[in-house]
């Protein structure tokens, strides 16, 4: 996905029509809700008694409270916020509670499941209540006397429920409303029967339905009956509801939401089964289409959502095997349907259908062809046909829905029209925007989503239907997700160009923005001809002119960076509309138009030159020569169809829309992917590229969830060599505990490494039973034996050399039986899953993963993915580190240039290092030949060595084998006859001991000759290099044939997927680091980034490494975030599915008192031992009583936070805080790069910042801290000392999701303080357990004085023990003046020992302690700072303004 980018609004945004949001003063101060929570249920003296609900309570002050505003959403925030729910509404509830208690909690478990707070698990404790309440929520959703904004909102718990059906007590009750039993309800028993024989499966289910009913009691049958119904009754209510002449709002709200619910049911297989037939046979889709409701023009949303039903309800898929039709049988399918109707039609209608029954499929598959035939047919004959066809013909007279004429003419219709299929709506989906698309209505109602409306968007669920399901719903989303980035940032440009019209058709721009730039016209330079049996052209060429001598140098290197294939965007803009908005114009103007905004085009960049026409290829190297010119043309290529599209609008006299164009705009490359991005979901899409056959049930949701784990697939490979994964006997003791350990038929008793391991466990016992598309997550997977015993053996090492760096590297960490199980289950083929806690080495798990795969299968190449350069860079320079040939790593992407390597790793840095390793062998080769005094000139290049290895090498080492050989040779007479004593006179003497035995002079020999052995393969592998004379023909070499270890990140592998695969690149495994992190589709597309061979894809093995207990993929839009689920990783999606994981259970990054705060998010997460014995982590903080510590911040100058501008949070005091906490620890002698200083907001981050650089940035004596970034930027970081400031004092804001206060808390080692405002924050129920802990000592600063870094203390093991010089800090000045007395006494004393005089008076002035009048104030978003790439947080609480 593009990286995440602060999308400002302007001030208009401020005034948009947004729910307000609870502030503390609502939780903590006396209004209404709050003092009634604490009188009955948040009581200071908490006692462990039985909760009792009083009705009148809830009636009169909840209720009607709420009833009587129409549920405003900030009071039910309010409720929630006061934990009604958890503390009083559930521990309070019983089968006679009243309604307005069931109700209540309906309405509070909807307001959780809207701000994404776990809900569920509330429930769990009573699951027989929880069945009752369930039952009695869908009794009253079918209540016709209850108010249709009471069951909208039953109807979203009900569609929540759905969306959680990995809880095991919620799918209880779920399954039976769409079970085979709603099959009572189709139109006619013949129509059933004629389901039911489709497959013995359904008929054995239905039987088992219909025994289950009449063996039940009659309580269980009414039960039975009911949820047989439910549905039915639902939709028959929602039908009715579309054709109600005294239609409100709220009508069509509920409509919306049931559309949204039988639209989740349709998308996944479990509940589409038998609800599809059903919907089918209401006619669900053409009543709505009928409907005044439907029709009238203000519902757009309702008729996109119909669009979406109407796919998934046509979706091509066996609705029973879950099979995916390819086009063949899709249309297959439909013919046969046409069939029915033509023997229908020909049999009842001969006379007047003739010629509808002998037409050819072709011609009557169209709407207006088919009505036209059918228009001939009476009322009533219709109707018979409709009968005959088994289609329904009328509804319970309740309802009131007309079934005439016309409707079941849309019937027939809508049932034999032919249908696009998803592959053919993909392949003509432009992945190009213009202004049509990027101001579709549709997407605009996504910049106001807050929850209280759905979306016609399709969301990533639990199950999909098939791979090409999940595929297109990607390509919509990450589309959608794409041009709103686009949208903003042309709008965020226009809004700082300010353009203005003083004449009408002229525009002139006011302001500038780094990101646009006006241009004239372009021109079009060449259209070529379309392709034979194509309409449009097959390119269109187009030039526009750049003048950038106005420009800063930083912005003009900006624009000169610019790359081929980068999209940039052609904006035509008239000021003069935007002035008929000022001027009262009261007809509607669009979005675009407010915005002054015509047409939007994109472009490709081919090449760029001078003035002259001279082509730049290295703009940096010409732009920085004397001769550089101001102005750059710009090659383009236009998209051809929307080309030919304009140019047919321009010959019906429509303005042309390229003499219009006036702005081109730009964006920064790493949100400007989107392209080859999309363009490679979309290959996937159409081109059913299959996944591995073992993993597709579990990818789509399906089947065992244990099932494509490597103790149940039928390769699991017996014996593996884990070479230097043990350190010694007693770490493989350790390392496998349960298990039986076998020293081997030949050894006695224990022995070193290295060890292969073998399994001797009992052989997988074949599976009779058939496997089922039905998921079965309570079924605990069968264990292959009941002790797992694995027999070990050792081998000697092979003699790599007498050289000291011949020798190989060998691993050093001592990893945990956690991590042992880890690096087998990724040694092995298979999924494995790995959740790695902060600080529990999952890079290192997944560097020996490789290490393994390297050397026990030399055939295998792995594909290594990482969510971002930063964590691919730390993962690939620990591969380096170990026993790994360099020849066979690859680096492709950019952010090679990060690593802290010697070598390169580039994917062009690779052929230069090949080129590196030749020079430097072939010198090898002349000192060698010299050494055995061979003429010629052998070392001119990798060829010429070779000859000389055949021709010299080979025949002396054949007649030295001869020697070894003979009978009787000695080690002596072995020495000797050694051929290469010149060669190897440089390496550590003597070559050979002098009391050496026969076997290790011969090892010696043998391992010389492995040196001499791997100079000639290098060469031989250099060959190619020498033969191939373009870089581009050097480089896929590289990548397809010598390369073992390719590396990327997730977005370069979604960008060149369909060029990688098109080079014929072939690889086994994927390990996958930081996958939590990583989207859906960009953790799939490197499964497939390879063409199947023989219909099967080759891959054997998926490591994905991550931990959902931390921050989600970024995704910029909250409605696609929260709404669609595009932030869902696939790892979260396995973890919830059930499928095993191994769970890292040890952490070794931070002191215990620090890894306490989150280790309450990860159940038997310990300590290593070395945290709790090395001295680093038993030493104070120098200067510091506490090891971390809450620190209060009460306002500052009068203010807490604010909001200078949209989403841009600041906390002055709290940045001075910041601030002043670093300046004491560097006085102490703490190290800068030692300290970073996080916080929650990038507003809050610029502010730190500004005041850091007053305060220190020109002051050697403290300089700048390591970092200062946001959290969200830090994770996978850690640091010593970490400085955190939560910023808000309003409310929680978005901390209060646990995954980001995880990632906050755990990135410190030794020193973690924490600045915020403690009654924002102690009272959040989900953080309860982090600040509790916390609030367990003093909220003001306690500091040691008199100590300086590092200190000798050890940390006091008692909360009250004293320390010496303790003092406490009253807050930020208090700190500050401390500062202040210590900086002058620090100076005064540096310049006493340089010898210097005292610091005069002026000098003293730039020294002065944090006061009230402090000229350090609020910092706005600078043009930079807009453009900066931040984390996610700046949007995620849009609806909070």
């Amino acid at each position: 996905m593009p990286t995440a980018k602060r999308l400002k609004s302007d001030a208009k945004s401020k005034s948009r029509n947004v729910e307000p949001r609870p502030t503390i003063a609502d939780l903590e101060g006396e209004s209404e809700f709050a003092e009634l929570a604490r009188k009955h249920w948040l009581k200071t003296t908490r006692r462990a008694t039985k909760v009792k609900v009083k009705n009148e309570v809830l009636k009169r002050d909840i209720w009607d409270v709420l009833e009587k505003d129409g549920f405003p959403y900030k009071s039910l925030l309010v409720l929630e916020g006061l934990q009604t729910l958890e503390s009083y509404l559930w521990p309070g509830y019983s089968e006679n509670s009243s309604n307005f208690h069931v109700l209540l909690i309906a309405l509070i478990t909807n307001v959780k499941a809207r701000e994404r707070l776990e809900t569920w698990s509330i429930f769990e404790d009573r699951p027989a209540e929880f069945s009752s309440l369930f039952t009695r929520l869908l009794s009253m959703s079918l209540d016709q006397t209850l108010s249709l904004t009471i069951r909208t909102h039953l109807l979203c718990f009900i569609i929540y429920a759905f969306q959680s059906l990995d809880w095991a007590s919620v799918r209880k009750e779920c399954a039976p409303l769409v079970s085979i039993g709603i099959w009572h309800n189709l139109s006619t028993e013949s129509k059933r029967e004629g389901k039911l024989s489709q497959s013995p499966q359904l008929r054995k289910a239905w039987k088992a339905a219909g025994k289950r009913y009449d063996s039940a009691d009659d309580a269980t049958k009414a039960r039975l009956r009911f949820e047989r119904a439910w549905l039915y009754s639902l939709a028959l209510d929602f039908l009715r509801l579309l054709y109600d002449e005294k239609r409100k709002e709220e009508h069509v709200l509920y409509c919306e939401r049931f559309i949204e619910f039988v639209s989740d049911l349709l998308s996944q297989l479990p509940t589409r089964r038998y609800v599809n037939t059903l919907l089918l046979d209401l006619h669900i889709l053409p009543a709505l289409r009928l409907s005044p409701m439907y029709n009238d023009e203000d519902n757009g949303l309702l008729r996109d959502q119909c669009s979406l039903l109407s796919h998934y309800v046509y979706f091509t898929i066996d609705d029973q095997t879950g099979a995916q039709h390819s086009r063949n049988e899709a249309y297959d399918r439909h013919c046969a349907e046409l069939a029915k109707l033509q023997r229908a039609s020909l049999r009842h209608f001969k006379d007047k259908l003739t010629v509808l029954a002998l037409s050819n499929y072709g011609s009557i598959d169209k709407r207006n062809e088919l009505e036209n035939l059918l228009e001939v047919l009476t009322d009533e004959e219709i109707k018979r046909l409709a009968a005959l066809l088994e289609l329904r013909t009328e509804y319970p007279d309740s309802i009131n829905v007309p079934i005439d004429r016309s409707f079941l003419m849309e019937v027939l219709l809508s049932t034999f029209e032919k249908r696009k299929t998803f592959q053919e709506v993909a392949r003509d989906t432009s992945i190009l925007p213009t202004e049509d698309s990027l101001f579709d209505q549709g997407l605009l109602r996504t910049d106001n989503y807050d929850g209280s409306k759905p979306l016609a968007l399709p969301k990533l669920k639990l199950q999909y239907l098939s791979v090409g399901d999940f595929l297109w719903r990607a390509l919509v989303l990450y589309r959608c997700e794409s041009f709103y980035g686009i949208r903003k940032d042309i709008g965020d440009a226009l809004r700082r160009l300010r353009p203005e019209s003083k004449r009408p058709g002229e525009t002139t721009f006011a302001g500038f923005s780094r990101m646009a730039l006006p241009i004239s016209r372009p021109s079009i330079l060449e259209v070529v001809p379309a392709l034979v049996g194509d309409d449009k052209p097959s390119a269109v060429k187009a030039e526009i002119s750049l003048d950038v001598r106005r420009l800063a140098d930083n912005i003009r290197r900006e624009w000169d960076s610019l790359r081929s294939d980068d999209v940039v965007f052609l904006v035509a803009v008239d000021a003069s509309l935007s002035k008929t908005i000022s001027n009262g114009s009261t007809h509607t103007i669009s979005e675009a138009q407010k915005l002054g905004l015509i047409s939007v085009r994109a472009a490709e960049v081919s090449h760029i030159t001078d003035d002259k026409g001279k082509s730049i290829r290295d703009p940096a190297a010409y732009f920085n020569g004397h001769n550089r010119s101001p102005t750059r043309r710009v090659h383009l290529k236009l998209d051809p169809t929307t080309y030919k599209e304009d140019i047919d609008r321009a010959s019906r006299g429509k303005p042309d829309v390229y003499e219009r164009i006036n702005l081109v705009v730009r964006r920064s490359g790493r949100e400007n992917n989107f392209k080859p991005v999309l363009e490679s979901i979309r290959s996937l899409c159409l081109s059913e590229v299959p996944l591995a056959s073992w993993l597709h049930e579990n990818f789509l949701g399906y089947g065992d969830p244990a099932g494509a784990t490597y103790k149940h697939l039928p390769n699991r490979i017996g014996k593996l060599d884990f070479r230097d994964t043990f350190l010694d006997w007693q770490h493989l003791v350790a390392s496998l505990p349960g298990k039986t350990i076998d020293p081997g038929d030949d050894v006695t008793a224990s022995f070193g490494p290295p060890y292969m391991l073998e399994s001797v466990d009992k052989p997988l016992e074949k599976q009779t039973v058939k496997l089922s598309k039905k998921r079965r997550r309570d079924a605990e997977p069968a264990l292959i034996a009941e002790v797992e015993t694995y027999k070990v053996s050792t081998y000697k090492p092979p003699n790599t050399g007498p050289y000291p760096v011949d020798a190989p590297k060998l691993n050093s960490v001592c990893f945990t039986p956690a991590q042992i199980d880890a690096i087998i289950s990724g040694s092995q083929p298979g999924l494995t899953v790995i959740v790695g806690p902060p600080g529990t080495g999952k890079t290192d798990v997944a560097t020996q993963v490789i290490n393994n795969i390297y050397h026990n299968f030399p055939e295998q190449r792995t594909l290594l993915i990482a969510h971002s350069n930063q964590a691919l860079n730390q993962l690939f320079a620990k591969i380096v580190a170990l026993d790994i040939d360099e020849r066979h790593l690859l680096r492709l992407g950019h952010g090679e240039e990060d690593l802290d390597t010697d070598g390169s790793f580039s994917k062009h840095g690779r052929v230069e290092s090949f080129l590196e390793i030749r020079d430097r062998y072939l010198l090898e080769v002349n000192r060698l030949a010299a050494s055995m005094g061979a003429p010629g000139a052998h070392g001119n290049s990798a060829e010429t060595a070779g000859y000389f290895n055949s021709v010299y090498i080979q025949p002396a080492w054949a007649k030295f084998t001869e020697v070894v050989k003979a009978d009787g040779s000695s080690a002596a007479d072995i020495i000797q006859a050694f051929p290469f004593h010149n060669y190897f006179s440089d390496a550590p003497q003597p070559l050979f001991p002098s009391d050496g035995d026969r076997a290790a002079v011969l090892d010696i020999a043998n391992g010389c000759y492995h040196h001499i052995s791997k100079i000639f393969s290098e060469l031989e592998d250099v060959l190619p290099f020498e033969i191939l004379r373009r870089d581009r023909d050097k480089a896929n070499y590289l990548l397809t044939n010598e390369a073992r270890i390719i590396a990327m990140t997730s977005t370069h592998a979604a960008m060149r997927r369909t060029e990688i695969a098109s080079l014929g690149f072939h690889y086994d495994n994927v390990v996958m680091e930081e996958a939590a992190q990583i989207t859906e589709v960009e953790s799939f597309i490197p499964l497939a980034m390879q063409k199947p061979k023989d219909g099967q894809m080759a891959l054997q093995k998926v490591v994905l490494c991550g931990d959902h207990y931390q921050n989600s993929p970024v995704i910029q839009s909250l409605a696609f975030r929260h709404y669609a689920n595009l932030e869902q990783s696939l790892f979260s999606r396995f973890v919830r599915l059930g499928i095993p994981v191994i769970t890292l259970d040890q952490q070794g990054r931070a002191r215990p008192s620090i890894a306490a705060l989150y280790q309450w998010r990860y159940p038997n997460l310990g300590n290593l031992p070395h945290v709790e014995s090395l001295k680093d982590f038993q030493t104070a903080n120098a200067g510091f009583k506490y090891d971390y510590q809450f620190i209060n911040v009460p306002d500052y100058k009068g203010r807490g936070e604010v909001e200078p501008t949209p989403h841009f949070i600041q906390n002055l005091g709290e940045a001075e805080y910041a601030v002043a906490i670093y300046q004491y620890m560097r006085l102490l002698g703490y190290p800068a790069s030692k300290i970073s200083i996080l916080a929650t907001y990038a507003g809050q981050r610029a502010l730190i910042k500004d005041v850091l650089s007053h305060r220190c940035g020109k002051n050697a004596l403290f300089g700048l801290p390591k970092i200062v970034t946001t959290v969200d930027k830090y994770q996978g970081e850690q640091n010593d000392y970490i400085i955190l400031s939560l910023t808000r004092t309003s409310r929680v804001g978005y901390l209060r999701d646990i995954r980001r206060l995880t990632v906050a808390l755990s990135r410190a080692r030794l020193g973690l303080y924490i600045l915020g405002r403690r009654e924002v924050f102690e009272s959040c129920y989900e953080l309860r357990p982090a600040f509790e802990l916390l609030l367990q000592r003093p909220d003001k600063l306690a500091l040691a004085t008199g100590e300086m870094w590092p200190s000798e203390r050890n940390q006091a093991e008692e909360e009250g023990t004293a320390v010496p010089g303790e003092a406490i800090m009253e807050g930020v000045e208090h700190l500050g003046h401390f500062v202040y007395e210590m900086t002058a006494t620090k100076i005064k004393q540096l310049r006493a020992e340089s010898g210097l005089p005292e610091i005069t008076e002026p000098a003293q002035q730039a020294l002065q302690p944090i006061t009230e009048e402090d000229e350090v104030g609020y910092v706005g978003a600078s043009d930079e700072e807009a453009d900066e790439d931040i984390a996610p947080n700046d949007r995620t609480e849009v609806r909070e303004t």
